[in-house]
């Protein structure tokens, strides 16, 4: 394969292997686990080959710069490695690829810019790992407290700072401030550009959004010798939740998941005594997500009193809306004669947003399908958002 669709795929073919899960054939690339780090080394080796320097603004996020690093008025692009449990290929490294590529296109058109273009890597934007969705540029803005991100901790009882191997900086004012604007290319996480016959878009907004642990808890005991009328059983308050956040999102044509689920003593043959299921909730405007999750703990509160368990809710993260800059995203829709279009998925750029004007171009996925190994999008249409971000920073950064 030749052309650009070629170039993209050579250097794709680079990272595709890197934490790869055979059986399921998604990936697992936790935030500064081996497959990250080894796709952080790649992308020190990229920005090597092209002259580049890098930087590590202290909370875990790099920044390729082709120009002065010391320079303001720089225009930031770039994505995240990071992956969802078993996620999809294109999610966050598509983004970081492209802007590789698309220096490479400019300077073989012989472009200069009269102004820094920077490369970032955001680390931990998935959340999957700490928590925390889009930890990364919420340390960097200031959105997250460094003793929160600190003390955040996976699994395995691994804390952020212990895996970043120093204790997080936090907010970069001066760093941020020499940044005039972002553009974030993304894959497609749904099929309006499918629909559209599009094989590129720009985002207007992202949908406020966020997560919510419920902590429902019971009374342990024997699954062979508790009554069914004596037991206080919280997985069954849990499952009602499910259920009631289903239909509650379903009412007011908005999202709820409940995607993760810890039990104990998760035991086939014992009633548990703690369910803790954490809620992702999303919808077009702020007050239906609030009456949702409102409407949600309402009926998790109203079963427990029947069931006999009780029930915490905590906030762990909330995303508001955000509504990217109009003026730079009409801009960029004429540039490229491409569709606007709104998007329920959290990204950096959504994070970035309140404190510079920032834009997203997505790449058209055929599956409509993310955070899943069935995400995917053609070589053709990965080459045409390489061009396209490539007319973009020509457009902001060359003229």
């Amino acid at each position: 394969m030749t052309g650009p669709a070629g170039r993209f795929r050579a250097l794709w073919d680079e990272i595709a292997p890197v934490g790869r899960d055979e059986r399921s054939g998604g990936y697992l690339r936790y935030a500064l686990t081996d497959p990250e780090l080894r796709l952080r080394e790649w992308f020190r080796a990229q920005a090597d080959r092209r002259g580049m320097p890098v930087t590590d603004d202290g909370n875990g996020n790099l920044f390729a710069h082709w120009g002065d690093p010391e320079a303001g008025d720089a225009l930031l692009t770039g994505s995240h490695f990071d992956s969802v449990p078993h996620g999809g290929a294109y999610d966050g490294p598509l983004g970081i690829v492209s802007a590789f590529l698309a220096v490479d296109e400019l300077r073989a058109a012989g472009v200069a810019p009269g102004r820094p273009v920077v490369v970032g890597a955001f680390v931990e934007e998935e959340g999957a790992r700490f928590g925390v969705p889009c930890l990364g540029s919420r340390l960097l803005t200031g959105e997250i407290a460094v003793e929160r991100a600190a003390g955040l901790r996976d699994a395995g009882g691994v804390s952020f700072a212990e895996a970043l191997g120093v204790r997080p900086a936090g907010a970069r004012p001066e760093l941020l401030g020499r940044f005039a604007a972002f553009v974030e290319l993304h894959v497609e996480q749904g099929r309006a550009m499918v629909d559209a016959g599009a094989p590129v878009g720009v985002a207007s907004a992202i949908w406020p959004h966020g997560r919510w642990r419920f902590e429902f808890t019971g009374e342990g005991n024997h699954a062979g010798t508790t009554r069914m009328a004596d037991r206080r059983d919280p997985m069954l308050t849990y499952a009602f939740t499910v259920l009631a956040a289903n239909k509650e999102a379903r009412l007011r044509g908005a999202h709820a998941t409940v995607g993760r689920v810890a039990v104990e003593p998760n035991a086939t043959n014992a009633i548990p005594s703690k369910v803790t299921g954490w809620l992702d909730a999303r919808a077009a405007e702020p007050e239906t997500l609030t009456g949702l999750v409102d409407a949600v703990r309402a009926k998790a509160a109203e079963r427990a009193r029947r069931d006999g368990t009780e029930v915490a809710l905590t906030e762990e993260s909330a995303t508001p809306l955000v509504a990217f800059d109009g003026d730079l995203a009409g801009r960029l829709a004429a540039l490229l004669d491409a569709p606007v279009l709104p998007t329920g998925a959290g990204h950096d750029a959504g994070v970035l947003a309140a404190h510079l004007p920032t834009a997203m171009l997505f790449v058209r996925n055929p599956t409509g399908v993310s955070h899943s190994p069935a995400e995917s999008a053609t070589d053709a249409d990965c080459a045409a958002g390489v061009t396209a971000l490539a007319r973009v920073l020509e457009e902001l950064a060359c003229r």
